[in-house]
């Protein structure tokens, strides 16, 4: 383990704090859909109702559920494989599929033209961003 005090320390510690973070991030929201299902599902109808997005709410809705499992599941699996080895490789992925759910989700906010909610997510995807080009060193 390198000194912490160090440039290659502080990329170490920042790889290992952005893929716990997506994984907190994503594991809770990915799990409150698979939990709340129906309450998710319902809400989701109502914030897309005037869209295009109206009648492929369901799909949609399993669609980014897959995403945020999966991208929650990576980054912590690999933020632990990162602390024991210092292998990035999961964490990555995990990082990468973040971006893509955060893209999606930002993408279902414009259409339904949540303006302000779809900038709710800027800082995350920069986060996402950040968290994959650190972990690609």
């Amino acid at each position: 383990m390198p000194s912490l005090h160090t440039l290659r320390g502080a990329v170490y510690l920042t790889q290992i704090f952005g893929s716990a973070f997506l994984a907190i991030l994503f594991l809770q929201s990915g799990i409150d859909k698979v939990i709340d299902h129906r309450g998710n599902l319902e809400w989701l109808k109502g914030h897309f109702a005037k869209s295009q997005l109206a009648g492929v709410v369901s799909v949609l809705l399993a669609a980014i559920t897959i995403l945020e499992v999966a991208a929650g599941a990576l980054s912590a699996i690999g933020c632990v494989i990162l602390i024991i080895s210092r292998e990035t490789t999961l964490a990555f992925y995990g990082a990468v599929i973040s971006a893509v759910a955060l893209i999606a989700l930002f993408f279902g906010q414009r259409m339904a033209k949540d303006y302000a909610g779809a900038a709710v997510l800027v800082p995350y995807f920069l986060l996402a961003l950040v968290t994959i080009y650190l972990l690609a060193q």
